[in-house]
């Protein structure tokens, strides 16, 4: 029945979008509702209900503010009129409106997408009613209060986006039940607290978080099966767990903007998939050496950048075959700048299996010395390097990746305890 109900919000759309607060209804309009009722079996429609009250003798969707007004939201047992559909998606409609509202007695019900819209409140325990969804769309609404448990109850979940809204609390440990579950995206809210563990969810492949109040440390399970984990920017403290390792499918692990410490584990260089770490504005103080020195990593892009990471540059990310871009920013480090980042910056063209530095940003650290000299031949344009902000020697405009020759000053160099020749 899902082909009738579309055609009531069809209807629903033209009709809203056209009316004033005191208008008649479209002929062909009242044409598609009649189409609607008729398709639809009348021993499904529900006493009482808005469609039962069709009888097209008054219009079903003319003054809007009294209470003839049928063809909203406001006719909440709309929802039991038609207990066979599969699909439910409303997007964009500009709908203002409660979910608790509404009853939900839909057994067949799939699919619900009410994306894109304007309700607000709590989202209801009583969505648990949907023993067959697969799929639960609730993205950049106005939706308020913690996420029900009850949602971590519907066995069949494959894919939940309840992003961008206002929903506060924990995120319910009840989600570990959902072993179908796929896609999980929850960022853009203010959920808080500790994240929950969901190693039983092994068919989990996205993962989310993103711009929440989350805290306390990653846990040590996390499901086997991610493709991407992102948590950035939330308060997540501690070490990055070594069982992280064990996520052997994973190529995309962004949790920066956080409060982690510590090392830079020598395992996620080393990893067998991930493909782009990305760790910048955390705590971190340092750097483990991988034993291969990364030479069969996959990473293709890592930025470490704006933490407190003290020492010389890791040279060995100078020697990883597929790595093109690299960020250090905005640390501690000292030291000339190692041979292997400027081969690699001239990689192009060398008929070498490695990749080139295409991007290359150390600026503000405490690099000294001469700038390489086959860095002097490059081409504005050709590559993106940062030197700015350094202790180098002689870094002048005339050299695009000296950043307008602003170097830091001798005395803030010395300060640090760089050697300064």
């Amino acid at each position: 029945m899902s082909s009738p109900l579309m055609m009531l919000f069809t209807a629903i759309f033209l009709v809203q979008f056209f009316m004033h607060a005191d208008s008649t209804t479209h002929s062909k309009d009242l044409n598609v509702l009649k189409q609607l009722k008729a398709a639809i079996n009348p021993s499904t429609i529900t006493p009482g209900s808005c469609i039962y009250s069709w009888d097209f003798t008054l219009d079903p969707c003319d003054n809007l503010f009294t209470d003839k007004f049928t063809c909203g939201f406001r006719c909440d047992v709309l929802f039991n009129s038609v207990s066979r559909v599969t699909e439910l998606a409303v997007d964009s409609a500009g709908y203002s409106a409660s979910l608790t509202a509404v009853s939900w007695n839909l057994p067949y019900l799939e699919n619900l997408d009410l994306s894109n819209n304007f309700f607000s409140g709590p989202i209801p325990g009583s969505i648990s009613r949907l023993t067959r969804l697969q799929r639960l769309a609730l993205s950049r609404n106005s939706l308020s209060k913690a996420i029900p448990a009850s949602v971590g109850s519907l066995p069949s979940l494959e894919q939940v986006y309840l992003d961008n809204n206002m929903l506060e609390g924990e995120i319910p440990s009840s989600f570990n039940g959902m072993k179908n579950l796929k896609r999980l995206e929850l960022q853009g809210n203010k959920l808080g607290g500790a994240f929950p563990e969901l190693g039983q969810l092994i068919n989990l492949s996205f993962l989310d978080a993103s711009d929440n109040e989350i805290s306390g440390q990653l846990p040590a399970n996390l499901p086997p099966s991610l493709f991407e984990l992102i948590m950035r920017n939330n308060q997540i403290e501690g070490n990055i767990p070594s069982s992280l390792v064990n996520l052997a499918y994973l190529q995309v692990l962004d949790i920066s903007h956080n409060k982690l410490s510590g090392s830079v584990p020598a395992s996620l260089f080393t990893h067998p998939s991930l493909q782009q770490l990305t760790l910048s504005f955390n705590q971190f103080g340092s750097v483990q050496v991988p034993i291969n020195l990364g030479l069969t990593s996959q990473l293709i892009s890592v930025d470490l950048s704006n933490n407190d990471i003290h020492g010389f540059l890791p040279g060995f990310m100078g020697l990883m075959p597929r790595l093109s871009a690299l960020s250090l920013e905005n640390n501690k480090f000292v030291g000339l700048i190692p041979a292997q980042y400027v081969l690699k910056v001239l990689a192009a063209g060398s008929g070498q299996d490695v990749a080139q530095f295409e991007r290359l940003l150390l600026g503000g650290n405490y690099l000294f010395g001469p700038i390489p000299g086959p860095f002097l031949d490059l081409k504005p344009g050709s590559v993106t390097v940062r030197l700015g902000n350094n202790c180098l020697y002689r870094c002048p405009v005339r050299w695009f990746f000296c950043e307008g020759g602003v170097q830091k000053s001798l005395m803030e160099c010395r300060g640090f305890g760089a050697i300064i020749p």
